[in-house]
């Protein structure tokens, strides 16, 4: 078994579902997360520490004690009309701080690095064809950018030094873990399957789809959505990978093909056995017509075979974790897990 992982970020949306995994694997895992969004109960594994991932001094002591082999990079802000509108949180915290994260585990002599990335780096590609890795990245935001940036200190680094990295460009994440232990509990959530459960189980009052008049079959966007069960088996696959000698590379994460808003309301509806009530708006500036990952190289790199492939699976996890939360919380405002 290789040595122990830095998960940070690891009790939010995505990084506690792929902390989970690691369980299963028994991996010695440390969790560095400062629970502005993530939350501490969504930590089923390993030993949280509460700091900042930009904190140099915090770095330097949790690689100098654990002897770090590995990191696994999800600490962020990944709210996209946030980073319009205050766009220097966004390079304090995405960039600066993974800047001052790589400084260190250079220093540690670390082996391996996973960066959670986003397709928001091709930004809004005029066509409907699918984003392949190597689409020149022209990001529309600064989120976008803000991982951009990190990408290429990571690639910059790898070229320089002995580590070797994995960059994965998310699609559209949703659903959460099948077992009901863990799921996504963003407050004031943006991204569709996540507000339309919410109305569902009666949170929001309605949900709003911004363009009907996108030259798609159905005049709605279209999107690659993927389920984070197999986002985050796919960062173990991507591990693997690195630990048997890998080079390099960046992947995109997503299934290979999309499904548009009205899909979506249309599973909602069928897996919730009512109608959710729905707002037409215009469209919003910036929105491509369609969003697909080209899947063909993450296939051909790693050992990777998503199991929850199917739109009404995503929602029903969807639906079933903001239940969970009802309960749990006697509908109060959620926070991240």
């Amino acid at each position: 078994m290789s040595g122990k992982i830095l998960v940070t970020g690891g009790a939010g949306y995505i990084g506690s579902h792929v902390v989970k995994l690691l369980a299963q694997q028994n991996r010695d895992v440390v969790i560095l997360d400062d629970l502005s969004t993530g939350h501490a109960e969504a930590v089923l594994h390993g030993e949280l520490v509460v700091g900042k991932t930009g904190d140099t001094e915090l770095l330097q002591r949790l690689f100098n004690e654990h002897k770090i082999e590995t990191v696994m990079h999800f600490a962020a802000h990944t709210i996209v009309p946030e980073s319009v509108s205050d766009p220097l949180k966004y390079y304090g915290n995405n960039t600066s701080s993974t800047r001052n994260l790589l400084e260190a585990a250079n220093q540690a002599g670390v082996k391996h690095f996973i960066f959670s990335s986003t397709a928001a780096t091709y930004g809004a590609p005029t066509d409907s064809a699918p984003c392949h890795e190597d689409l020149p990245t022209a990001p529309i935001n600064p989120y976008g950018t803000s991982k951009l940036m990190s990408e290429i200190m990571l690639r910059d680094l790898s070229a320089a030094t002995d580590l070797r990295h994995v960059v994965l460009r998310y699609f559209n994440v949703a659903g959460s873990d099948p077992d009901g232990q863990i799921g996504q509990s963003t407050d004031k959530a943006t991204l569709l399957i996540k507000v339309a459960a919410e109305v569902a189980v009666g949170k929001r009052e309605s949900l709003s789809v911004f363009g009907t008049d996108y030259p798609t079959p159905d005049g709605t966007g279209i999107r690659d959505y993927i389920h984070v069960s197999d986002l985050a088996a796919a960062h173990l696959s991507a591990l693997d990978y690195l630990e048997k000698g890998g080079e390099s590379t960046l992947l995109n994460c997503g299934y290979g093909h999309g499904f548009s808003v009205r899909e979506v309301i249309d599973s909602v509806n069928r897996v919730h056995g009512k109608p959710i009530t729905v707002i037409e708006q215009p469209r919003r500036a910036g929105d491509p017509p369609a969003l697909i990952a080209a899947v063909d190289k993450i296939h051909n790199t790693l050992d990777w075979t998503p199991q929850y492939d199917e739109l009404d699976t995503i929602v029903r996890t969807s639906l079933a974790w903001e239940k969970t939360l009802l309960e749990r919380r006697g509908n109060s405002e959620p926070s991240d897990t």
